[in-house]
């Protein structure tokens, strides 16, 4: 059997971001739908804590996809060179169970996450927003950027790290696209009156404060992604009508719903639905223009999928990566 591996290069090329926002919402969709596994990840931590390894199974259906993700996590490695996030999206063929494609997780990940941001903010923003703020700097800060401004107008853009080089690079970066981005000194300049508001980070605490929400605002919260982790405070989860990618897997494993639930704050039902019932109607969305939205994203197994099944169909129609046999057919069973 041959398998199809497909590089980060590749992937990048072949996964344009305003196709990618119209594939995540059809995941989304289908899941809802209850087309689809979607068992919780499982993590193996290093003894030391420094990075861990995540694995993502999942079967995707109309059509059948189905693989895993196999990600590295290394929160440290930011600013090192190093994508925080690296490994590999697995794909089997879903009729025979034969592995047909080894593709980039890096790009896949970065691509799909801001993406299904994307989703969010075309479904829960105000029509008129386009007054950006970033948190963060790194990876997911570029691709944010890529997909607020596929579903919005931007008027004014401004983003905040805690390593204020890294900020300023990454608006001398976002200049060379012609794309004006202000570096600011901290991060409750950097939303003040913003009405879209991305947090991309690494960060255990609080670096987005309730109080300095404006109202209106439309909030994507992608960077905390364990229990013991939180990127909002508990006021900024409390003031916003709250939505995720799946409610299982948030319930399970997001420190910015589970700590403000172990402080009292709100109960589960704080959640108002996952993004895949707001597509298909089962769930109200954005009810006032001063009503303040937050989607707090975790990233799950099916966005991969269907991303990575695009990239596969689109690499074997244009002859891309590098295909290498994995395997033998047994005739005799044939």
């Amino acid at each position: 059997m041959d398998v199809r591996v497909i590089s980060k290069a590749d992937v990048e090329r072949l996964l344009p971001m305003g196709e990618c926002v119209d594939l995540m919402a059809e995941a989304l969709a289908t899941l809802a739908r209850g087309d689809a596994v979607l068992p919780l990840r499982q993590m193996v931590w290093q003894p030391d804590q420094r990075g861990m390894i995540g694995v993502m199974p999942g079967y995707l259906g109309s059509p059948p996809r189905f693989g895993l993700k196999i990600v590295s996590i290394f929160p440290g490695n930011a600013g090192t060179g190093y994508d925080s996030h690296q490994g590999a999206v697995l794909m089997f063929d879903p009729q025979v169970g034969s592995p047909v494609a080894v593709i980039d997780a890096s790009a896949i990940t970065a691509i799909r996450t801001a993406a299904v941001s994307g989703v969010a903010t075309r479904t829960l923003a105000r029509p008129d927003a386009g007054d950006l703020a970033i948190l963060g700097a790194g990876v997911q800060a570029a691709t944010h950027l890529e997909a607020m401004a596929t579903v919005r107008t931007l008027r004014r853009v401004r983003v905040w790290s805690r390593d204020r080089s890294r900020a300023q690079r990454f608006a001398a970066r976002a200049a060379e696209h012609g794309t004006k981005v202000e570096a600011v000194a901290d991060a409750r300049a950097a939303v003040e009156g913003a009405d879209l508001i991305c947090t991309t980070t690494s960060a255990k605490e609080p670096i987005l404060e309730g109080a300095w929400i404006a109202p209106g605002a439309h909030i994507n919260a992608v960077g905390a992604c364990f229990a013991q982790a939180r990127e909002l405070d508990t006021t900024a989860v409390v003031r916003s009508r709250l939505y995720v990618d799946r409610r299982e897997s948030a319930l399970a494993e997001s420190g910015d719903v589970l700590i403000p639930i172990s402080e009292g704050a709100f109960e589960a039902d704080h959640i108002v639905g996952e993004l895949g019932d707001l597509l298909l109607r089962r769930v109200p969305g954005r009810t006032a223009a001063r009503e303040i939205t937050l989607f707090k994203s975790l990233g799950i197994a099916i966005e991969d999928l269907a991303a990575a099944h695009h990239v596969m169909q689109r690499a074997a129609t244009q002859g891309v990566g590098t295909v290498a046999p994995l395997g033998e057919f047994l005739p005799e069973h044939a």
